[in-house]
């Protein structure tokens, strides 16, 4: 009997045989449970390397052909590397074109219409959202519709207006025509129908806050990843804006748009200065996008992730 009880208790106190070891090693391409990246492989660095050299391109050639004479960028084989006349072709841009001058208009008139198409856009945005009133589908789809119209109908009335009010020469008449957009309405409408529940709003009324309250405390803060894309999207816009402006304003009082227009006169125009204006005129929004783009890139993950 002895025999027997030591031999079940030697059997109960057995360690249990040791579970077999998965392997450490994560499937290449499927996503990280810790940080829910994805490993990129080589033929997503290649796709990657061929879209930045082609989008790249563009801005280096512009400034290899600001560094050479126009008679080096009339040879059949066109240059390949920066010559020596870089900061001659941009001085001289500079003077010609008055783009200082030029310079200081786009941005007035840039900032202006980003800010203001922002401020409006986020406004009508949230109506059409949240708020009730008579006709708002009917209102909703006129907006869209004016995307429909070419600008191109709209000049002769646009500018008919401008001459009868005299601004014509002056930065408000490209301003005031442009101070809110069909787009912007739509894009922050669509924004807020999923970014801003309802009950947040109901809360905030509740607790006796009045409509500007509701606006500033609570729209505006939920509303912000949108208002950065729209305000990026809208400011480059309007700083590339050529149509109107080339028929509202002159060369002695212009945005860089139509100043650049004034280095291509002549018999023969000098393509060396030319390009030097275009590159001059491009440096800000680059300027821009280092100095935000990294706020911007956040404000659109942040708002995905929140929708």
């Amino acid at each position: 009997m002895a025999s027997t009880t030591d031999a079940v208790a030697t059997d109960t106190t057995a360690e249990p045989e040791p579970a077999p070891r998965r392997s450490a090693r994560k499937p290449r391409g499927k996503a990280n449970q810790a940080g829910g990246h994805l490993r990129a492989g080589w033929l997503t660095y290649l796709i990657l390397i061929v879209f930045s050299v082609g989008s790249l391109f563009p801005l280096v050639w512009s400034a290899i052909a600001a560094s050479h004479t126009n008679s080096r960028l009339s040879e059949p084989t066109p240059p390949f590397w920066f010559g020596g006349r870089l900061f001659d072709n941009l001085d001289r841009a500079w003077n010609d074109a008055n783009l200082g001058k030029a310079m200081f208009n786009t941005i007035f008139v840039a900032g202006t219409i980003t800010i203001s198409t922002v401020l409006f856009a986020t406004l009508a945005g949230f109506a059409f959202a949240k708020l009730r009133f008579r006709a708002k589908n009917l209102l909703l789809l006129l907006v869209i519709g004016t995307m429909m119209v070419p600008p191109q109908l709209t000049v002769v009335p646009l500018f008919m207006a401008i001459a009868e009010l005299e601004w014509t020469d002056q930065l408000q008449a490209v301003i005031l025509p442009t101070m809110v957009s069909a787009f912007g309405v739509f894009f922050m409408r669509q924004y807020l129908v999923q970014a801003l529940p309802s009950e947040l709003i109901e809360a905030a009324r509740m607790d006796g806050a009045n409509s500007l309250r509701v606006v500033w405390h609570v729209v505006f803060p939920a509303a912000r990843p949108a208002m950065a894309v729209l305000g990026m999207l809208t400011f480059v816009l309007a700083w590339n804006e050529f149509f109107w402006p080339i028929i509202a304003l002159t060369q002695q009082n212009p945005t860089v748009q139509v100043a650049l227009t004034g280095l291509g006169q002549g018999y023969v125009p000098d393509r060396g200065v030319i390009m030097a204006g275009a590159l001059l005129g491009t440096l800000p929004l680059l300027i821009a996008f280092v100095l935000f783009g990294k706020q911007i890139v956040g404000g659109i993950m942040n708002g995905a992730l929140k929708g």
